[in-house]
């Protein structure tokens, strides 16, 4: 069974070796990812417009202006991300399809997703 997939997110908020954010902001950004993805049941496999996946990862080459939050496919770079920008994003860009531009590092979206099956 395959599943459809909406949105990948992909937050690099806890750097073993790159100095993108602090720890600690990092790891809070993580959390509320998490939760927000859980309470707004964006997980939920069955959804029609597909999951919402997550991955946490440690480094997305940025260094700076962390953390990062990369949305897959339409390539979005989030910067600075907080916990409250992390609700906004999720609210107004995954489920509203509203990018946030004030917070947009680059853009980097995926083409010929076609072309890959």
């Amino acid at each position: 069974m395959s599943i459809k997939i909406n949105y990948h997110l992909l937050l690099c908020a806890t750097p073993s070796k790159g100095s993108c954010c602090d720890y600690k902001d990092g790891q809070s950004s993580w959390n509320q990812l998490k939760k927000i993805i859980s309470e707004l049941n964006l997980d939920d496999p069955t959804r029609p417009e597909g999951v919402v996946l997550r991955s946490k990862v440690d480094c997305l080459r940025v260094c700076k202006n962390g953390p990062i939050l990369l949305t897959w496919p339409d390539g979005i770079w989030y910067q600075k991300v907080s916990p409250k920008l992390i609700e906004l994003i999720i609210k107004q860009h995954i489920v509203g399809g509203q990018p946030i531009a004030d917070f947009i590092y680059q853009r980097t979206p995926l083409k010929a997703l076609d072309n890959m099956s």
